[in-house]
């Protein structure tokens, strides 16, 4: 299905970026990986290649600085001939209550979170306009749509995403490019695992799928928005919660 395609994945080194990477190369996608560790980058992209027989190659990119998005999609064509998928992931978090939350931390986090996937629509749709054709998958969090107490920063600039993807589905949809979002619930990562036990039991407790989430179930829903069975689909923010928001 992607045979020959190129997607651009930020903050793939690892977690959830690393297994829409693992999942869009099983399918034949050349892949980029990003990340600001760039030797970790290049490690990853190594392994994907050697494990799925494509092309990928590793770019070190500070998401939150535009010239560096710039430089990594220049670098998806230079290198591998063209650019049809990018997917904004990089994420951060500083958790604290509001009354307690620094301006250093939520400035962080709307930096990282927002700004980060408002330079990466513009780095990739400047490559896809000229080529008709380009798929943007932004990853949001239930957050942005629900709110979540001690993370007040995380979910106004997950919203922010929310919003920004409806806003340049419109703006893009002339050109052949389609931009939708994804919403994860509780996903096992390395940023996960270190909340408490109690917090995580309750969570899971809370949603009708009683289990949690896997990268690997993020990486599906991408792949699909990615793919040419969802080329009449835009502007959608698709939850992977496990119904922990239903009804939104």
């Amino acid at each position: 299905m992607f045979k020959d395609r190129v997607a651009v994945i930020t903050g793939s080194q690892r977690g959830i970026g690393r297994a829409i990477a693992e999942s869009l190369a099983e399918q034949g996608c050349n892949i980029v990986i990003s990340d600001i560790n760039g030797e970790g980058a290049q490690k990853t992209a190594d392994e994907i290649a050697a494990k799925y027989g494509v092309k990928a190659i590793g770019v070190s990119c500070n998401v939150t600085k535009k010239e560096e998005q710039t430089a990594l999609a220049n670098a998806a064509v230079e290198k591998l001939g063209r650019l049809d998928i990018w997917v904004n992931n990089a994420g951060a978090i500083r958790d604290d209550l509001l009354m307690r939350m620094s301006e250093a931390d939520w400035d962080l986090v709307q930096t990282v979170n927002l700004k980060g996937v408002f330079f990466g629509i513009q780095a990739a749709t400047k490559v896809m306009m000229k080529a008709k054709y380009g798929k943007i998958v932004n990853i949001s969090s239930v957050a942005g749509l629900v709110g979540s107490a001690g993370q007040a920063n995380y979910a106004s600039a997950k919203a922010g995403v929310i919003a920004i993807t409806k806003t340049a589905a419109r703006e893009y949809a002339s050109r052949n490019i389609t931009v939708n979002a994804v919403c994860p619930g509780f996903i096992l990562t390395d940023m996960t695992s270190n909340l408490p036990d109690k917090w995580k039991e309750e969570v899971i407790k809370q949603t009708p799928l009683p289990k949690r989430g896997e990268p690997a179930d993020i990486a599906k829903a991408v792949r699909f928005l990615a793919s040419s069975d969802a080329d009449f689909i835009t502007g959608v923010i698709l939850r992977v919660d496990g119904g922990m928001v239903i009804g939104l």
